[in-house]
């Protein structure tokens, strides 16, 4: 049996090209082509949406390997995305990777999408009234209020998420209210719903600040500003617009930005997003951290056979 492999961890750690140099690795050993041995299932709750493709790093078809890539531009920016729907379509997509003979790849840094889509987690959809009504509930009160009440219900829940996070905090009573559980209790225990492998690449925290402000230069060189004007242009949602990279592009075509510090204020943010991500892959004893260099496609395709050979074992 084949194991999922999850190619996971924070921003700029490089696993979308960890991910397709080790299909490659595994396919050429059992000689099919690449694109015949797997497909990628995307867990990037920002890539999701089309026409994001800049700022949110995607990797453009031409750079996929002929790989087939799932869960990428199936949102238009004016909807909101739901952790809900994703996790339907891409279990879903799953299914039928594995239903053509393939290895699913699960790629991604959004820590609530990867749990959902690999593990057995029972997410109820989002009831648009109930929401509202508990972000206009957010706006009257204020987050630090709203935060207040959800650690008088769940404790927990409000010990892990930021009082600052209000989407997060909406969420979690949303959840409370249309299931009577605390969120935390839902979230609690993980458990895979498949064979699952998950590695992450342990790339140091200076070369990791240096990729982010690298890779922040270069999206604001390579038209980001362009791409978020079309954007508002063409109507961005509240989910879309709230994502790291685009808030700093749309205060700078405010005039509250100056473009010469807009690199500098994107590359702030995606830091403070990467060790938001490192906290939530490190509480997950699951993960398996690989140093980068020579040896990491070897290292982590060694992990994917232990994955299978352990899930061969446990089939009837």
């Amino acid at each position: 049996m084949r194991a999922v492999a999850a190619i996971v961890g924070p921003t700029a750690s490089g696993k979308s090209d960890l991910a397709l140099d080790v299909v490659e690795a595994l396919a050429a050993r059992v000689g099919v082509p690449s694109p015949e041995y797997a497909e990628v299932v995307s867990s990037d709750a920002v890539q999701l949406y089309r026409g994001m493709d800049i700022g949110t790093a995607k990797l453009p078809t031409d750079e996929r390997r002929g790989i087939a890539h799932h869960q990428l531009d199936v949102l238009d920016p004016g909807e909101d995305a739901s952790v809900a729907a994703f996790q339907r379509f891409a279990e879903a997509d799953i299914d039928r990777i594995v239903d053509r003979g393939r290895r699913p790849v699960v790629v991604g840094g959004s820590g609530l999408y990867v749990r959902a889509v690999l593990d057995d987690v029972d997410l109820p959809p989002t009831d648009p009234a109930v929401r509202a009504r508990i972000e206009r509930r957010a706006e009257e009160i204020g987050a630090s209020a709203l935060h207040a009440e959800l650690a008088a219900t769940d404790p927990a829940a409000a010990e892990a998420i930021l009082p600052g996070n209000v989407r997060r905090v909406v969420r979690a009573l949303e959840v409370i209210e249309l299931t009577g559980e605390t969120f935390s209790s839902r979230a609690r225990e993980p458990r895979y719903r498949r064979p699952t492998v998950q590695i992450a690449i342990d790339v140091p925290r200076e070369e990791l600040d240096a990729r982010i402000a690298a890779r922040a230069e270069a999206m604001v060189a390579g038209g980001l500003v362009e791409e978020v004007a079309g954007l508002v242009r063409q109507g961005i949602g509240r989910t879309a617009g709230r994502a790291v990279g685009y808030v700093e592009t749309m205060a700078h075509l405010r005039g509250e930005l100056p473009l010469d510090e807009l690199a500098g204020a994107i590359a702030a943010a995606t830091r403070k997003l990467a060790r938001r991500q490192l906290s939530w892959f490190r509480r997950d004893a699951r993960v398996a951290w690989l140093a980068p260099g020579p040896s990491l496609v070897d290292g982590a395709v060694a992990l994917i056979d232990d994955a299978d050979a352990a899930a061969t074992t446990l089939e009837p």
